[in-house]
């Protein structure tokens, strides 16, 4: 089997899980909470990195800077009360990663192929049902349950037959998914769906 899995939900809108709100990037200049927000760091027409996370503002003669830290150190910074390096960005070369409000039905809809985005600011693909994804391991997942969405989820296994006989795939808080590697201590996992997850 080459081509891609046929929508289990197709034709059945009553029932089908609605995915969760996408990601929106805006810019670290606006109005915007950033202390422990996700966010990438890059210049337009260069290209972003992402998998930061954002102290407050820091207010330096008469620019504005944004301590940034790779994720991992986030999470072990809060979990183990340590201090860890911060590099100053320039506000204006954050974005910061929100949940976007929900889209209309007719924008739901992915189109096949190649997607362009603009290299003027930092883009964001729509969440993406975990059974069209290529490989799903340690990427981060959204799980929507009761129209209720639980984020900041890493994906800890490929997709698999469970015990129920239902496709599904291990997910564990991305907390302990960084504190695997920090102290090799395996995370707590939970066995979850494919059909209420998401790739985000």
């Amino acid at each position: 089997m080459t081509g891609p899995l046929p929508d289990p939900f197709a034709g059945q809108p009553d029932w089908a899980p609605l995915p969760p709100r996408p990601i929106e990037i805006v810019p670290a200049t606006g109005r915007v909470e950033l202390r422990g927000r996700r966010v990438l760091v890059g210049l337009p027409g260069l290209g972003w990195r992402g998998d930061l996370r954002a102290d407050e503002r820091v207010v330096q003669g008469s620019r504005t800077y944004v301590p940034v830290i790779p994720e991992h150190e986030w999470y072990r910074a809060e979990s183990d009360q340590v201090e860890v390096f911060a590099p100053l960005i320039p506000v204006e070369r954050v974005w910061v990663e929100t949940v976007g409000g929900r889209p209309a039905p007719e924008g739901n809809a992915r189109e096949p192929g190649i997607r362009l985005v603009s290299l003027d600011a930092p883009a964001h693909r729509a969440p993406t049902p975990v059974f069209e994804a290529d490989s799903v391991s340690g990427r981060r997942v959204v799980h929507v349950e009761d129209s209720v969405e639980h984020r900041d989820l890493r994906a800890v296994t490929e997709t698999y037959s469970g015990a129920e006989g239902d496709i599904c795939v291990r997910v564990t808080p991305e907390l302990e998914w960084y504190r695997w590697a920090w102290r090799g201590q395996p995370p707590t996992t939970r066995e979850v769906p494919v059909h209420l997850l998401w790739v985000e």
